[in-house]
């Protein structure tokens, strides 16, 4: 599930000499914990502080290809090359939108939040990805940065019962904004990784003619071809992150990646609870994808075996 060869891991590791640089620091495992307690609350309604009306939020869970969409996003909108330290300090996300460039009608910021809905979100973008695939990459995430270190049969319940990332469980993050006062309304786009992989111009078109700016067709093209798996990989091995250390922060994303990682045991549990929120947002369940393989098994390989993603 990574790749070090040649890439940020090998770069990171070798400019430290002997001495093997650290994923992360005690400082930043002392905030997980916190992160993780109700004692982020004054620190989140610090953060959502100087908010204009003509800002938009771009929400999502974690791991759900977010980086990817926000660099495609940032070309099209600002129409210079997207980066991790370009997009992340000229397009960052809620708590640093001060100095975000105001690139949508009105003076509004594109605003990146993880958050479950606030009533400060008047109008968003909230992009989703199969829960099943994104435990898998959140699992290589927290080991990747030093944060996790049982075996993934543990970590599914951790996962669904637990703040993993302070924005969790996957589920409750979902129904906050399913459930909001602007789903269902033109305030609200839920874009579905899985479709913005499969048919990104036409997705990123819609996104852009919900954000009110007038892009082409071929700054479309253009900025999802500057954002290709290997071009972000590029990008990430000329700027490392800290998950770049110990692998890639670039996964390799696949549609139903899950279906040949995860046991039946794991399947049950995840969609045991989290299988409405799955099932609202069209995802099908384990015993309907069985009935797929057994009326069509060479589709669902096809599906099941392509790369598309970016974590």
């Amino acid at each position: 599930m990574t790749e070090q060869k040649n890439g940020a891991g090998d770069k990171a590791q070798n400019s430290t000499g002997a001495k093997q640089k650290k994923p992360t620091s005690a400082y930043r495992k002392l905030r997980r914990i916190f992160a993780q307690t109700p004692l982020r609350a004054p620190l989140v309604w610090l953060r959502h502080r100087d908010l204009a009306p003509a800002d938009v939020f771009f929400g999502a869970y974690p791991k759900s290809g977010t980086t990817w969409a926000r660099f495609v996003l940032f070309e099209m909108l600002s129409g210079k090359p997207s980066g991790f330290k370009a997009t992340n300090q000229q397009m960052p996300g809620i708590g640093l939108h001060s100095k975000a460039l105001r690139l949508l009608p009105g003076g509004g910021r594109l605003i990146a939040t993880h958050e479950h809905y606030r009533k400060d979100y008047h109008r968003a973008i909230y992009m989703v990805r199969d829960a099943r695939d994104v435990l898998l990459s959140e699992y290589a995430f927290l080991k990747a940065l030093d944060f996790y270190h049982h075996d993934l049969d543990e970590f599914v319940p951790y996962f669904l019962f637990t703040c993993v990332s302070a924005y969790g469980p996957w589920h409750r993050n979902v129904a906050s904004w399913l459930d909001s006062p602007i789903a269902g309304t033109e305030n609200m786009l839920v874009v579905r990784y899985e479709d913005l992989r499969r048919d990104p111009v036409p997705w990123f078109a819609r996104m852009g003619e919900f954000l009110g700016v007038d892009v082409s067709e071929e700054q479309i093209k253009t900025a999802v071809a500057n954002n290709s798996i290997q071009s972000m990989r590029e990008k990430e091995d000329k700027e490392p992150v800290k998950a770049s250390i110990r692998g890639r922060f670039v996964r390799d994303g696949k549609v139903r990646g899950w279906v040949s990682k995860l046991t039946p045991a794991q399947v049950h549990l995840i969609e045991e609870h989290a299988g409405r929120a799955l099932a609202r947002l069209g995802y099908p369940l384990s015993s309907e994808l069985n009935l797929e393989a057994a009326a069509a098994p060479v589709t669902v390989n096809q599906v099941s075996d392509t790369t598309v993603g970016v974590s």
